[in-house]
């Protein structure tokens, strides 16, 4: 095994080479290259200096990462018959994928492998734009990166932004966050005799200019909330504002307790969104649901119990430890080993069981879904009918009953046996999967609907409710419903 020596050529053209690098590469016993495609190449090319490019590789692979791997391994090859050198790009340690795959290699022994220096472009780059790195920067690969990875109030550079499809990618990826119009600059060649600068609106970006591997593509920090209206941090911002002490009096004065009202009535509204299929109604329902979500996180951090951080640390926690199936190793086969599995790990998290089943299941909100709580935790430990006749048939008796107290019972045992109704059709919409809750809000939208139609039709008449028959209203129900029906 010989060493492996890996050197960069700079950022720019021989001009700005360092001398001890250029002397190291006209020494070179072997030298390779990742790419021809350098101003520094083409000026060692007419000195006579000879290596050999791996350009070729690029045509065989429709991605870049085995284009990478390859050239890695022919790499560790060559370096197995006789020492040699490996130059690339600016310096080897920026933004050089190969490189990176070098150095596994090496810690897997495969490689005996010496990293020399050479100008990275970032300097250059800082220079020809006039930032300064310490307000904080980001260097992102362009053919990999994440919208969720950018820091919309720090510099954003993008390298390995080598043409128009990978400029296109990119554009399409800021879109997601940043304004159509937001400005960003085409840097190419930094610090060379070629160097250009082009600010464009982001939705020319693959339009605008020629781009080649020389190029970076810088997107500036934003300059107020307005221009962040996708970015989370503005979202907890506002919350912060309003409840801080020049906020909103309203929201200053909330607490969980007086917003539990609304958790609930947002949380419907965005089932109701939901049933009619409204996605711009789900965006703006779920966003309403999200600011309750905010607004109790930002009230755990003023009192100083809790804070968003916390929150969402708890539930990645939790995520990750009851999907053993996806972060771990444990293998299921379907939905139902993943509820089974998922019970089983919640009952290890809490350990011998000292306090009733059912404690933590009540909802002063929801009668039903209290009902269906209870019943649920008391059939995960095997008090349940074994299948659905069961419940069908409790039904039938607990009916049979109610109509006996309808006949000759109190007012209390009415209303006793009727609850023992209810609570056995809870049942049976658990055996079926159906959310009593959710039937229920959505048997109460279809009769407002339907009533409204009702409403409406003595509305447009000139005459009073009390003019109407009930044949002639349920008429107008009718209707309603026939309405209802044409529009699915």
């Amino acid at each position: 095994m010989h060493q492996l020596t890996v050197i960069g050529l700079g950022a720019g053209d021989l001009n700005q080479l360092q001398m001890g690098v250029y002397k190291k590469l006209k020494n070179a016993r072997k030298l390779y290259v990742r790419t021809i495609d350098h101003p520094v190449i083409k000026e060692l090319q007419q000195e006579g200096i000879v290596f050999e490019s791996f350009d070729e590789i690029y045509e065989k692979h429709e991605s870049f990462q085995p284009v990478y791997e390859e050239i890695c391994d022919k790499l560790v090859e060559a370096s197995r018959h006789e020492p040699i050198m490996y130059a690339v790009p600016g310096h080897p340690l920026v933004a050089e994928q190969t490189v990176q795959l070098l150095i596994t290699a090496m810690n897997e022994g495969k490689v005996d492998l010496k990293i020399e220096g050479g100008q990275s472009f970032l300097d250059p780059i800082f220079g020809a734009l006039k930032i300064d790195p310490i307000d904080g920067f980001q260097l992102l690969d362009g053919t990999s990166f994440s919208i969720h990875d950018v820091n919309m109030r720090g510099h954003v550079l993008i390298a390995q932004v080598y043409d128009a499809f990978s400029a296109s990618e990119v554009k399409l990826t800021l879109m997601e966050k940043y304004r159509d119009d937001y400005p960003v600059t085409i840097v190419t060649a930094a610090g060379s005799s070629l160097e250009k600068l082009t600010t464009v609106p982001l939705h020319e970006l693959d339009q605008a200019v020629e781009i080649n591997n020389l190029t970076t593509i810088y997107v500036p920090p934003v300059q107020g909330d307005l221009d962040a209206l996708r970015d989370w941090v503005t979202f907890r911002k506002i919350i912060a504002t309003l409840r801080g002490p020049n906020g909103c009096p309203w929201d200053q004065k909330q607490t969980h307790e007086s917003l539990k009202k609304y958790l609930l009535e947002e949380a419907h509204e965005f089932i109701a969104a939901i049933d009619v299929e409204d996605d711009y109604g789900m965006v703006e329902e779920l966003g309403d649901v999200l600011l309750q979500v905010f607004l109790h996180a930002q009230i755990g951090e003023d009192e100083g119990y809790f804070n968003l951080e916390e929150v969402l640390a708890s539930i990645s926690e939790k995520m990750i430890r009851r999907h053993p199936h996806v972060f771990g190793d444990v293998s299921v086969d379907n939905a139902e080993e993943v509820v089974a599995n998922w019970e089983d790990i919640k009952r290890a998290e809490k350990g011998e069981q000292t306090e009733s089943l059912l404690k933590g299941e009540y909802r002063a909100s929801s009668s039903l879904q209290t009902s269906y709580n209870y019943q649920k935790k008391a059939a995960s430990v095997g008090f349940d009918w074994p299948d659905p006749e069961g419940a069908w048939d409790k039904f039938a008796e607990e009916w049979q009953e109610f109509r006996e107290e309808i006949t000759k019972g109190t007012s209390k045992a009415r209303l006793d046996e009727f609850g023992d109704v209810l609570f056995t059709l809870v049942n049976i919409a658990r055996f079926y999967k159906i959310s009593p809750e959710e039937a229920m809000i959505h048997a109460n939208e279809k009769f407002a609907r339907r009533f409204n139609y009702v409403e409406q039709k003595v509305k447009e008449s000139g005459k009073p409710f009390s003019e109407f028959t009930l044949e002639q209203l349920d008429s107008f129900w009718n209707e309603a419903k026939a309405i209802e029906k044409k529009g699915k």
